[in-house]
């Protein structure tokens, strides 16, 4: 799977797409530091439990996964900006994954219909993680997937995000391969049955309002290092955050977290 997100996924997206899409849219001593400050003693009791030593190695894990995120002051943690973008969970969760996404990515669509409902029940109901949506849209293959961000900022508007976030993904296939005035067509009929007010989620939708606030996210993205869909970062600026590329299984998404939760 990796490599065919790398040949299909990893696309650069270029800052003059956004120009015709304006238009468009109307129509190792890390490892030894690590052991001697938080282990002396249980090693020289020789009474490590199992438990013990599962978490030792889960810290050391998302220590030197930390480590491998770019970063200018390597004693300071990494930070991930969220923005103002929308959030799905409690705002004040200690932990918070990061994703940019393309909504006609079918890697995002695999992630947010088979991987998020578990991180969803384990940790976001939980009130101990939140996830920050921010788009990146690949242009380039995607050629509805901008118009797509643009329909869910605009129920964003209206309190309805997530809806319209669910539900372009689980009708990706219904409107991946419209042309873009087909698909503009077909999410104003999803706005109607999220009961959003028709005419005006229409009237944002075809008015271009939120194309500086996307390409901003492209812009922090390609900053950050994003390259393809879905990129996520998980942690807090207190720890730092942990990089994770693709459409990765829960289990990764739990090592990762679990080990923040009891840093």
């Amino acid at each position: 799977m990796s490599s065919e997100i790398e040949n299909n996924e990893k696309v650069t997206v270029k800052k003059s797409t956004f120009n015709g899409l304006i238009i468009g849219i109307i129509v190792l001593v890390g490892i030894a530091s690590f052991f001697a400050g938080s282990f002396t003693t249980n090693l020289n009791s020789e009474q490590i439990s199992d438990e013990d030593l599962e978490k030792a190695l889960s810290k050391l894990e998302l220590k030197l996964l930390q480590n491998q995120l770019p970063t200018k002051q390597e004693a300071a943690p990494v930070k991930i900006s969220a923005d103002n973008d929308p959030i799905i969970g409690d705002p004040n969760a200690p932990i918070t994954i990061i994703e940019f996404s393309d909504f006609q990515c079918p890697f995002c669509a695999r992630f947010h219909t088979q991987t998020l409902p578990t991180i969803l029940e384990e940790y976001i109901d939980q009130g101990k993680v939140k996830l920050v949506f921010r788009d990146f849209p690949i242009q380039s293959i995607h050629p509805n997937a901008l118009p797509a961000s643009v329909a869910a900022e605009c129920a964003n508007e209206q309190g309805k995000f997530r809806e319209m976030h669910d539900i372009l993904f689980e009708k990706q296939n219904e409107w991946n391969n419209l042309e873009t005035t087909q698909a503009l067509n077909m999410f104003s009929q999803y706005s109607t049955s999220l009961q959003l007010d028709e005419e005006t989620f229409d009237s944002c939708l075809t008015s271009g309002k939120h194309i500086e606030e996307i390409k901003k996210d492209l812009d922090d993205g390609r900053n950050y290092g994003v390259s393809g869909t879905p990129g996520f970062f998980v942690g807090n600026d207190q720890i730092g955050f942990v990089e994770l590329k693709g459409a990765q299984p829960f289990e990764s998404f739990k090592k990762i977290i679990e080990a923040q939760l009891d840093a």
